[in-house]
């Protein structure tokens, strides 16, 4: 099975550019197989593209944009439904892939980490002195 990202390497979108990255960059943290698909440098796989997604998940308006992701030749879903499944921890269900122990954890720890990030953090100042007025000059030796 084959999870195929298509993108679009010159898009002048930043937001679509973003969209792009987390995707890619969340496969490669779980290390989930994927290839990367450049839908501007192929008419051919551009227009492979639009055909295969179903038609209850076309815009109103215009053509999908990248990031859209598929499954072999069963279409995934776009960046808000990988966006979705990140966030309720279901992205190998997403992805039609069976959940490994391994991944599990990898998938945990990639969630504790980003909580860590979000987290306020209290820094210690040890470099200041107990009553924070001067520099810790004091000497620090096991046998005092």
């Amino acid at each position: 099975m084959v999870i195929r990202v298509f993108v679009a390497s010159s898009s002048g979108s930043v937001a679509i550019k973003k969209r792009q990255q987390d995707v890619v960059r969340f496969l490669e943290a779980n290390r989930i197989e994927f290839e990367e698909v450049d839908i501007t440098m192929s008419e051919e796989k551009r227009q492979w593209m639009y055909k295969n997604i179903p038609e209850d998940r076309q815009p109103a308006q215009g053509n999908p944009l990248p990031p859209q992701i598929f499954s072999d030749d069963r279409y995934c879903g776009d960046y808000d439904g990988f966006f979705e499944s990140k966030e309720s921890n279901t992205v190998f269900s997403f992805l039609g892939l069976k959940p490994t122990l391994t991944s599990k954890l990898r998938l945990c720890q990639v969630d504790e980490a980003a909580e860590l990030v979000q987290s306020p953090v209290l820094l210690l100042a040890p470099w200041t002195s107990r009553d924070n007025r001067e520099p810790w000059n004091e000497d620090i030796s096991p046998t005092q």
